[in-house]
């Protein structure tokens, strides 16, 4: 389940990689999104990242960006409002490219 469909948006399962040299998706782990993310893992600075990074990607503000589960661990359940699975799979092959 890499993603799904919600009534508020779509959830993205993510795997992340704090302390990346750059902020970038990288393809599939298991059954996850990885996501490299710069920002190292300590006080919240990786989510907050990612909530950016993810912002960005799927032209929204961080704060329609919502990590559900793994707010302390590598893999999450991320919530993008607004978003169908449809769109947030058409704009990530884009950035993939």
């Amino acid at each position: 389940m890499v993603i799904r469909e919600d009534p508020r948006g779509c959830v993205l399962a993510v795997w992340l990689q704090p302390r990346a040299s750059k902020n970038e998706i990288t393809g599939v782990h298991g059954e996850s999104l990885r996501i490299r993310i710069t920002a190292p893992p300590v006080e919240g600075r990786a989510n907050k990242a990612l909530s950016s990074f993810l912002g960005e990607i799927f032209g929204v503000g961080p704060a329609a960006v919502e990590i559900l589960s793994g707010h302390t661990g590598r893999r999450k359940k991320v919530l993008i409002r607004g978003v169908g699975v449809g769109e947030a799979r058409r704009l990530m092959k884009l950035t993939e490219q």
